[in-house]
């Protein structure tokens, strides 16, 4: 195999956009995994799953409608219109408009869901705590940072003020009755990375708000539209698995142990969807398919060897990171590990490889697909009295497969765009 070079200056840029992604989301993953020991031995199964993880699954939904698909959308805008200054302050304005438009209506929804769902009620203050640091989170301008390929200066400042209330959550995390702490901790957090990245975008990048015109925030809302319906999609089969065991088990048991190795599942997510994240706007500018191919072939080998390890061994490292009252996670992990073998070359086939092909509406086809699929799993489980955190696993790794093979099927079919852009 040919080594990866990237004495080609594009490329040089691929490399430090993807590291410094990976730092930000890799050291969010990392101390999640680093803290997630000590919340699951201080609350417990049923607080650390019932109250805790549940209400971060309820609240992936409000933050969907906030996020809208902006984060693909925009991402792509800014991408294409590097040089263009005013074309960028419109979009900062206009998708921040949208976005803190879409977050008071998802408010209001949470209130009156909040009020007539009877396995919401008593966990209403965590809910709202949670719904408010993940807005703050949503309203960083991520999408510049990506599209302009310049990830370094977001990255340092994040990470050193996630690493500070990480460390605060050791200090005031104490009991089960101490769960609010988490969410209050994070809202200072993310308003602090907030403002400093508002701070960076004004100072260092000379981006600031322009007097919003209606049409221009129409054009972010429909251009935002179809990646908001394939992000709805893909968490029906995630997050919705959380929300399933909360309401009809009625187990905060259950429910975090399932969130537990869920969390594992998803700390490998994100290990390797910085890699995706970087090549979507470098593919879309330079249609590089021999470089994402020696990438998936490189890595991929390597993953499918840690997961056959974790397989093994899946209670033992869920007593290891959990305590030993999650043992029985392990059987929910070993159901999930299917979707650590399949998700790099799901996400590096879907929107880098499908939109640099221009087939981007079967990226968000895959993900309709895929959620078309799992109501149609949980309908017939509901129907045998089969859904438990086991069935509920074993859809979420069927799911992200047939995605997969989906993808598969359409870049096979298409591959002779390829050859004509190289």
């Amino acid at each position: 195999m040919k080594k990866l070079d990237f004495s080609n200056n594009k490329r040089g840029v691929l490399f430090k956009n993807t590291l410094m992604l990976y730092i930000l989301q890799a050291s969010t993953a990392l101390l999640a995994v680093a803290v997630a020991p000590y919340q699951s031995r201080v609350l417990g199964p049923e607080v650390f799953g019932g109250i805790f993880k549940a209400s971060a699954a309820i609240i992936v939904y409000f933050q969907l409608i906030i996020d809208f698909g902006f984060m693909l959308s925009a991402t792509e805008e800014v991408s294409l219109e590097r040089e263009n200054k005013g074309r960028l302050q419109e979009i900062f304005t206009s998708v921040t408009l949208s976005k803190l438009g879409l977050a008071v209506i998802s408010f209001a929804l949470l209130m009156i869901l909040s009020s007539v769902i009877p396995a919401w009620e008593h966990k209403k203050t965590v809910l709202i705590l949670t719904f408010f640091a993940t807005l703050l989170n949503s309203m960083i301008p991520d999408y510049l940072y990506r599209g302009l390929e310049k990830m370094t200066a977001i990255t340092i400042r994040t990470v050193l003020i996630k690493v500070f209330f990480t460390v605060a959550t050791f200090l005031f995390l104490k009991g089960p009755e101490d769960v609010w702490v988490i969410p209050t901790l994070n809202i200072i957090g993310n308003g602090v990375a907030l403002i400093a990245a508002y701070v960076h975008v004004y100072k260092a990048l000379g981006i600031g708000f322009v007097k919003p015109r209606l049409a221009a925030i129409w054009r972010e809302f429909k251009k935002s539209s179809v990646f908001f319906y394939s992000r709805i999609a893909t968490t029906a089969y995630t997050a919705l698995n959380t929300v399933i065991l909360d309401i009809i088990t009625g187990s905060g048991s259950d429910t975090g142990f399932y969130t537990s190795a869920n969390q594992l599942i998803e700390t490998g997510k994100t290990a390797v969807s910085p890699i995706s994240d970087s090549f979507y706007p470098y593919m879309t500018k330079n249609k590089d398919f021999k470089l994402l191919k020696k990438v998936l072939l490189l890595i991929e080998p390597v993953i499918f060897v840690f997961c056959a390890v974790v397989f093994v061994f899946a209670k033992e490292f869920c007593v290891l990171f959990f305590g030993p009252e999650y043992a029985a996670a392990g059987d929910v992990l070993r159901a999930m590990l299917p979707v650590g073998v399949v998700i790099l070359p799901s996400y590096l086939l879907g929107f880098p490889t499908l939109t640099a092909m221009g087939k981007t509406k079967h990226a968000n086809y895959s993900t309709i697909f895929g959620s078309v699929l799992q109501f149609l799993m949980l309908g017939l489980m509901f129907l045998t009295d089969h859904v438990n955190m086991i069935t509920l696993a074993l859809t979420v790794s069927i799911t992200e497969t047939a995605i997969l093979a989906y993808r598969i099927v359409i870049v096979v079919k298409n591959r002779h765009l390829m050859k004509k852009e190289n």
